[in-house]
């Protein structure tokens, strides 16, 4: 829960009947990189709603990790798809709700993630049972070590990775080389993406990769909430 509140049960209490593990932190994005891989992320969005977007859309682009912005009554009204948030909380939600909306949310997570599913960002399909990887129905001519690092950063669209964290997870920990491997076949992924697609890719300065996720439309006003 990222809340700049000194009494961080008040913003969703009850949460606090649930059995959840809940850290807390402050509101910015950079303080979710010292709290490893949370299953969601809770904005507390009660006040400031201009800041609260603000940062709702910075989550939703440095991290594959659904982000629920809880707000009150009066806040509903700023909501729209520019949050870029997997879902909404009225602060007054109840026990059963909050359970509810997290249950659902880890279902959603589970089936993107399932493996051997085909990964759809856009215009771009990473089919792993095919090992091959199309944009816009173009097949990319892709290494096998190219078609793993567009495979890794697809299936964390949105999330950062140091080029340590890559060389680990894509190369694995027996691999000799350097950081530079990293760079170089990021560079060639750009290249045969093309340059009209090449950022989708993103460079974090001072950290790292990520696969950029696409925008989402906004959603009708009258379904950002709907009773359970």
């Amino acid at each position: 829960m990222l809340t700049a509140d000194a009494e961080p049960g008040s913003v969703l209490p009850a949460l606090t009947l649930l059995p959840h593990r809940v850290r807390t932190a402050t509101p910015q994005v950079m303080a979710l990189l010292e709290v490893g891989s949370p299953e969601v992320v809770l904005v507390d969005a009660r006040t400031d709603l201009i800041k609260s977007r603000r940062l709702c859309r910075l989550l939703g682009n440095a991290r594959a990790v659904p982000v629920i912005a809880v707000l009150t009554d009066d806040g509903l009204v700023a909501v729209s798809g520019e949050w870029v948030v997997e879902e909404i909380l009225l602060t007054k939600a109840s026990p059963a709700e909050v359970e509810a909306r997290l249950r659902l949310l880890r279902t959603r997570s589970a089936s993107t993630s399932a493996p051997g599913a085909a990964i759809v960002l856009g215009e771009l399909v990473i089919d792993e049972l095919a090992h091959s990887a199309r944009l816009r129905g173009r097949l990319l001519e892709l290494t096998s070590k190219e078609f793993e690092l567009l495979k890794h950063l697809g299936r964390h669209a949105g999330r950062v990775f140091t080029r340590d964290q890559l060389l680990q997870e894509v190369w694995g920990h027996e691999f000799l080389g350097g950081i530079r491997t990293v760079d170089v076949h990021v560079r060639r992924l750009r290249a045969k993406l093309g340059s009209e697609h090449a950022q989708m890719i993103g460079t974090v300065r001072n950290v790292g990769y990520k696969l950029e996720q696409p925008f989402l439309p906004a959603r009708p006003a009258t379904n950002q909430l709907q009773p359970l």
